[in-house]
């Protein structure tokens, strides 16, 4: 999902019932029998279990490893799921196929139970195989059952592969068949069903995914990231997360005395990080010096530079710009302008870029979206649009999605005039003669880029409406409110804003950010860095 290199991937199959049935333990020795006869090496993975490890019937039988206890999930769901997530990336390493076991024999069934076994699969990135007992219901009868268990899967989109009937009966396949069309009905476990239900793979990206894999590519290749508002308590409460999951090297601006006295009154862990003060020569003889060299144009005397580099959002610029540090991130008690003025005259844009830009992350339930610009520009030109367009595909490259752009408007194709209209055509020409690789389109309006069937009726032949992934508004107004209606109505984490354009890796946080906000976009940071 995230990283430029894609590792074999090992085949996934959450095994799982909705209610209390007799004969799971079996079917999961069956089950392993068929995947061992057909992978190399294969694992078993609990993401939850009752209350020990000894005392559960798969581990004991099977070994294999757990993620936490059922009442952890129904305490905090959240903290549950995170933890789960975890222990399996650590677990899955070397397998072939891993068989994860859900509600199985003797299993707690709590109320919301088969929706929250469907959010466990589609977290772990797996796809469902629904155990389901013929027994005790008729043919009918099991099969509104079935269609009633899919269909609350699929709410919470975990794609269900296959039906595993237990004590199949006559005319219970046929019944299935009749309510869920081409549904896999697997009767024996040394079908080779179960080989094809357990390759199938889904392509559903959830926050805690996309959140987890973005702090296990951030530790596969760490950075120092400067963090100049030790003052803030929410900074270094995101400082100790970020350094307890050993996810960056964190600097903090302050004085040492002081810093740790905070962190101290707080209960925080901050003895792995690196406080520098700005007054310390070792560091601000040569940031003088080097701001000076820099605005010498601007006729900037030493005194000036001097009182630069008394901010602690310059000083940290310049740690970044001199590779005393690989990102910055601030914004919780400074504006935007205090952020990323600095960046502008210190570290500056890319070559072949006219324009810093941010985009949003937006982590819908089940993918990835981009919103850009959201934060920065409030009337860029056409030239400057194509530009944000261009670099908000290479963000989203960056962090795992597939870039199909839409420069958004109120007129969709040829069907509206008039200067704005006008302005996102000139923009979207511009951009595909820039990047004649990337898929564009523009103008187009926003139910027509996410919808299929209004993109069907409007834009037939394009590759990207009904289905993009990267949405670059006109201007400032339309994407800072579009951005925070989505969040707001549809549930989404906003991850950013997140800057592009610039040389080296700076990132403006909100002043209302939430610790997690500023641990997610340190996180970002230390991943561009790597870049």
């Amino acid at each position: 999902m995230l990283g430029k290199e894609t590792p074999p991937m090992t085949e996934l199959l959450f095994l799982t019932a909705s209610e209390n049935i007799s004969g799971g333990v079996e079917t999961v020795r069956q089950a392993l029998e068929t995947l061992r006869a057909n992978y190399g090496k294969v694992g078993v993975f609990r993401p939850f279990i009752n209350a020990h490890p000894e005392q559960d019937p798969i581990l004991t039988e099977f070994g294999g490893d757990w993620g936490t206890t059922r009442s952890h999930i129904v305490a905090n769901e959240t903290a549950a799921m995170n933890q789960v997530i975890s222990k399996f990336t650590a677990f899955n390493h070397d397998f072939d196929a891993v068989l994860i076991v859900g509600l199985i024999d003797g299993d707690l069934i709590n109320p919301g139970e088969l929706t929250r076994a469907g959010r466990t699969a589609i977290n772990l990135g797996a796809t469902v195989a629904l155990l389901v007992d013929s027994a005790v219901r008729t043919p009918e009868r099991l099969a509104d059952y079935c269609k009633l268990a899919v269909n609350e899967l699929n709410s919470v989109h975990a794609p269900v592969s296959a039906l595993i009937v237990l004590n199949p009966t006559e005319g219970a396949r046929v019944a299935i068949s009749k309510h869920l069309g081409d549904m896999r009905v697997i009767t024996e476990l040394n079908d080779y069903a179960l080989i094809e239900a357990t390759a199938e793979k889904t392509h559903v990206v959830t926050p805690l995914m996309f959140e987890n894999a973005l702090k296990d590519r951030a530790r596969a290749q760490k950075r120092r990231i400067v963090l100049p508002e030790s003052e803030d308590d929410r900074v270094l409460k995101a400082a100790a997360i970020i350094l307890e999951a050993d996810v960056a090297d964190i600097i903090l601006l302050g004085e040492t005395g002081e810093v740790f006295a905070r962190a101290e009154a707080l209960g925080l862990d901050l003895s792995k990080a690196t406080v520098v003060s700005v007054n310390d020569p070792a560091y601000r003889e040569r940031y003088v010096a080097e701001f000076v060299r820099l605005r010498e144009k601007k006729g900037v005397t030493v005194e000036q530079a001097e009182a630069k580099m008394s901010d602690v959002s310059y000083f940290g610029t310049m740690m970044v710009h001199l590779g005393d540090a690989d990102g910055m991130v601030s914004g919780a008690s400074h504006t935007t302008a205090e952020t990323i003025v600095p960046s502008f005259q210190i570290i500056k844009t890319k070559p072949g870029t006219s324009i810093v830009s941010s985009v949003f992350l937006m982590l819908m339930e089940d993918r990835v979206l981009v919103f850009g610009d959201c934060a920065v520009n409030p009337n860029p030109t056409p030239e400057q649009l194509a530009d944000i367009a261009i670099s908000s595909a290479e963000t989203a490259v960056a962090f795992g999605v597939d870039p199909r752009i839409a420069l958004i408007s109120y007129s969709t194709g040829a069907s509206g005039s008039g200067p704005d209209v006008e302005a996102v055509i000139e923009a979207t020409r511009i951009a595909r003669e820039k990047r004649p690789d990337l898929a564009l389109e523009g103008p187009i309006q926003f139910d027509a880029s996410v919808d299929a069937a209004v993109a069907k009726a409007k834009l037939p032949d394009s590759e990207v409406a009904g289905r993009a992934t990267v949405f670059v508004f006109p201007d400032l107004n339309t994407g800072n409110t579009t951005y925070k209606a989505v969040q707001r109505s549809a549930g989404a984490v906003a991850v950013g804003p997140v800057l592009q354009g610039l040389n080296k890796p700076v990132n403006d946080l909100s002043r209302g950010a939430l610790v997690e906000d500023i641990v997610n976009t340190i996180a970002i940071t230390a991943v561009q860095a790597q870049n």
